[in-house]
């Protein structure tokens, strides 16, 4: 097991108690000493762990959770989005400096809900908390946070893929781990393949989400509008809740136009912490 990634996942438990408390008392302007007795820490050691988990201080990583800054945010992707699709690039472009290469299932293929294929499976750690990532000869086909317990996320994963065979394999799926979540770290000669399940517009909706690249974001009108489907906002939210494979289909960055975050299949409060340690990772 990578020593870093679990002292990260055990670490984000507390950064998000840290920042779940800010949320309910942002009003009052809690200081550092506040933020550290909530988790019962010093100060001078939530200081060390936040830094060491996000690369800035907590001071500088709050301030992105705000709605105002969520929608400055919103402003400065915009150019930045019109730039990535007026050079044409597409799911086989970069994703947040990996190269990440999209292969569908066909038609047939989707109808059969996995006959005949061999889905390798493991939970690791992240610094995002545990997820479960599955995988099969042709790429990564689900990657997934534990909101609950192990079991429930297994059986997420096979409801997915009801027909084909589950192997648990922790070792051949640990590799990939490390490229997909260390974002302080990236290995640029990285290729990854990922292999979707979904309806022709689902995956029109997919596909549109990896031309996001980390650190912007951009709404679920603009989504619609980018897949030639402007009035089809409420469709494109539940594919985008049915993405099957968190943070390398970015569907974190989809926020609302007004600037609230909005939902996420793995709390709200993940969606942010994800987008906030994104850019840090850019500005730090």
């Amino acid at each position: 097991m990578n020593e870093n990634l679990k002292q990260l996942s055990d670490d984000y438990l507390r950064i998000e108690q840290a920042i779940l408390y800010l949320e309910n008392h942002y009003k009052d302007q809690p200081n550092l000493d506040d933020m550290a007795a909530n988790i019962g820490l010093s100060e001078y050691h939530f200081q060390r762990l936040f830094t060491r988990w996000a690369g800035v201080s907590p001071k500088r990583f709050l301030q992105f959770l705000t709605k105002e800054n969520a929608k400055d945010l919103l402003d400065r992707s915009m150019n930045l989005l019109d730039a990535t699709h007026q050079s044409g690039l597409s799911s086989l472009g970069r994703l947040h400096e990996l190269f990440v290469t999209t292969e569908a299932v066909t038609p047939g293929e989707y109808k059969s809900r996995g006959t005949g294929v061999t889905i390798h499976y493991g939970i690791h750690p992240t610094p995002f908390g545990k997820c479960i990532i599955g995988t099969t000869d042709r790429g990564i086909c689900h990657l997934g946070f534990l909101q609950t317990s192990e079991g429930d996320a297994i059986d997420a994963l096979a409801t997915e893929w009801k027909q084909a065979q589950m192997i648990e394999d922790y070792k051949s799926t640990s590799p990939l781990i490390e490229p997909i979540f260390n974002i302080h770290n990236r290995d640029l000669s990285k290729s990854l393949n990922i292999h979707l399940r979904g309806t022709n517009f689902q995956l029109k909706v997919w596909e549109a989400l990896l031309q996001i690249p980390a650190g912007a974001v951009t709404t679920y009108k603009d989504i619609a509008s980018t897949i030639g489907k402007p009035g089809a906002m409420r469709a494109v939210g539940t594919a985008i809740g049915h993405n099957p494979i968190a943070v390398l289909i970015p569907c974190h960055r989809v926020i609302r136009k007004i600037g609230e975050f909005g939902n996420y299949r793995y709390g709200t409060l993940r969606k942010k912490i994800l987008l906030a340690r994104e850019f840090s990772a850019g500005h730090a």
